[in-house]
């Protein structure tokens, strides 16, 4: 059965008030801009988002953010975004920071129905706090939960009308990973083709995990942060 939606406003419309989204991404590389931006355009709010960042002012989750529709954050890295600093600092928007690593096996065993596991990064730092530790051959772990979204938004390069999902070279990031730990999967996409058209061997995301497709045209791709060397 096809999985391909006409718009992303219709492929995320039954995302409700108070919905936890995992986001795929990495800067400004391999982000979903086009579900990011319906979601803007419906205006839900009091949204917690796990994704390894929240974007830059204007773009990626930034949009969103912007628009005071993220109750709470959890993500690795911070650092590009002057709203974000503000609604932190002001007690707008709670934040929970996490190991990149940690981040992306949370997902990772949330996907693979994995409720939790030990690792060894946090321990002694504020990350630990509250968290239980367990002394394995001598050296203490934390305990870390796995990641289920309501909804993963995630960002490919070419589809099956079933689902199944390729990815391009460094987009591909923390999209695999986010795909498998929500409830319902939207992955955008900038081609479609039909059931058989893609080599199995280079599926990245079999099709089971995703739920909703749509195509997407004129990504932006933006860069981040350009720095260029002095001539």
């Amino acid at each position: 059965m096809s999985k391909v939606m006409n718009t992303a406003l219709e492929a995320i419309s039954d995302i409700q008030n108070g919905a936890t989204l995992i986001v795929g991404g990495f800067g400004l590389c391999g982000i979903p801009e086009k579900t990011i931006e319906a979601l803007r355009q419906q205006g839900t709010k009091d949204l917690t988002v796990y994704s390894n960042n929240c974007g830059i002012d204007d773009w990626g989750l930034g949009l969103l953010l912007a628009n005071k529709q993220i109750k709470k954050m959890i993500a690795s890295y911070v650092g590009e975004n002057k709203i974000f600093e503000h609604q932190y600092l002001s007690g707008e928007l709670e934040v929970e920071l996490t190991p990149q690593g940690t981040l992306a096996e949370r997902m990772r065993a949330g996907g693979a129905g994995i409720p939790g596991f030990y690792t060894a990064t946090g321990v002694g730092t504020p990350i630990a706090e509250g968290k239980e530790t367990k002394v394995f051959n001598g050296k203490t772990y934390l305990l870390e939960e796995g990641i289920v979204g309501d909804f993963a938004l995630v960002k490919a390069w070419k589809a099956d009308t079933l689902g199944n999902l390729i990815y391009r070279k460094t987009s591909r990031n923390f999209n695999p990973l986010a795909a498998m730990a929500g409830k319902i999967t939207i992955a955008e996409v900038e081609e479609i083709v039909e059931p058989g058209e893609l080599n199995p061997d280079e599926i990245h995301t079999p099709g089971i995990y995703v739920q909703r497709l749509i195509v997407g045209t004129d990504y932006q791709k933006r860069i981040e942060r350009r720095t260029v060397t002095k001539a």
